[in-house]
């Protein structure tokens, strides 16, 4: 009887996916993998992008939204007339709020990246401890950080060292040393051995946030040992600087196991010309080139660093200090910082950022910048990538969502997106128009 029952069960789920899965000539739509293949590019510099993993809608996050959409003030249930929910930005992305660990997203996300010439993804990375929201973040990473690869993407590590206190309190293990240790055995065996992992001169490329919390030089010397292979590990320039005084531009905290500084918005005002107008930055790209050569004249080498400007909603969404504002100037000073690192011949440029819409540098498309930020970065890339291209990338998204339940366009949608990967944007467009 049991068996008679299990054959019935095994036919009609046979039927219905014949029937959801089966084509107009009623032949079944059979999805084939591709390898991804590169980006053609006539610019050789290295294009890596800052990537937030920190996102979360109610789907995703056990019934409430996650912090960095609603901060305290928030409410993204909250809807406008012209359809957009209230977040915590001054900026909104054209598909509207997401969870970092949808799969629609990540692809949609990732194919944009490869179309507009990036080469990989900083992703930023809270460590491996279950605190707080902390497995929230790693899980994202995580989704993330297993689709690079079948986009044709890399990615590297940058370490949020802030993590450690409330590590701390949670465990009751006061080691800083030990804990930041077992994250870098974990980023060690669990990121570094991928195949798709950044090297830099053939050392894998790690990177601190800060340090923030971990402050003394012999404490990095320690938490590096860890590696077999010495990473080429690099850390922002400093911040807190008057005037011209460039003493504190190379941290110490981490100095003396340091490969490269990389550039961080932050520089840029306290690197002042002497003024005290935090929100004075018509000379922004001036301020970055004096910090770039200062670094250059100490011998310490630099990771370039482009953004399109910086307006924080930290006051309007929970009181905080907004810290600064930066001008986009429409998009100029975005091309200035471009061009500025070909100018110093950069071999490697960090993106800041994709997605941080709380200090609204992203360059992600969004309702009041589009596609401009990622049409300047084609060209600057020298792909041969175009708007229509992108547009189609936003496209696929959507109709992953309109079409969630149909299985037989689910299909086509996921054929398209290997088209997309390897590079036979024409085909992957032919499948989209046919879903659409």
């Amino acid at each position: 009887m049991h068996k008679l029952i299990y054959n019935v069960l095994l036919v009609a789920f046979s039927l219905a996916f014949f029937n959801a899965c089966k084509t107009d000539d009623n032949t079944i739509y059979t999805v084939t993998p591709i390898a991804p293949v590169a980006v053609a590019k006539s610019n050789s510099m290295k294009l890596y992008v800052h990537y937030m993993p920190w996102f979360e809608t109610k789907a995703s996050n056990g019934g409430t939204w996650g912090s960095h959409w609603k901060m305290s003030r928030c409410n993204p249930d909250s809807i406008d007339a012209s359809g957009r929910r209230n977040i915590a930005s001054h900026y909104y992305p054209l598909i509207g709020p997401y969870a970092s660990s949808d799969p629609d997203l990540i692809e949609y996300h990732l194919l944009l990246m490869k179309y507009s010439g990036i080469d990989g993804l900083l992703i930023d990375w809270y460590g491996s401890y279950n605190v707080y929201d902390t497995y929230k973040l790693t899980r994202n990473s995580n989704a993330i950080i297993d689709a690079c690869k079948k986009v044709g993407l890399e990615f590297a590590i940058i370490y949020e060292d802030r993590t450690i206190p409330n590590v701390m309190l949670n465990t009751g293990n006061k080691d800083t040393v030990e804990l930041a240790v077992a994250d870098m055995a974990f980023i060690m065996n669990s990121y570094m051995k991928r195949s798709n992992y950044i090297k830099i001169n053939n050392a894998p490329l790690l990177g601190v946030f800060g340090p923030d919390f971990i402050n003394k030089p012999t404490q990095w010397t320690d938490i590096l040992s860890v590696y077999a292979q010495k990473p080429h590990f690099m850390i922002p320039y400093g911040e807190h600087v008057a005037g011209n005084n460039y003493n504190y531009f190379y941290p110490k905290a981490g100095a003396q196991n340091t490969n490269s500084v990389y550039m961080w918005p932050w520089g840029a005002w306290w690197a002042n010309d002497n003024t005290t107008d935090k929100n004075d930055h018509g000379n922004d790209i001036t301020r970055t080139k004096r910090v770039w050569d200062y670094l250059k004249t100490n011998n310490i080498d630099v990771f370039a660093g482009a953004w399109p400007g910086f307006h924080s909603y930290y006051n309007q969404g929970d009181g905080r200090d907004s810290l600064f504002y930066i001008d986009y100037r429409k998009g100029e000073l975005w091309n200035d910082m471009l061009n500025l690192a070909k100018e110093r011949n950069a071999q490697h440029l960090q993106l800041i950022t994709w997605n941080d819409f709380g200090e609204g540098t992203m360059i992600e498309p969004t309702v009041e910048f589009g596609y401009s930020y990622l049409n300047s970065l084609q060209t600057f890339a020298g792909t041969s990538t175009s708007t229509t291209d992108l547009e189609k990338i936003y496209e696929l998204y959507n109709l992953r969502k309109e079409f969630r339940n149909d299985a037989e366009k689910q299909a086509k949608l996921s054929q398209a997106f290997y088209y997309f990967a390897s590079m036979q944007s024409q085909k992957a467009i032919e499948l989209v128009n046919q879903v659409k």
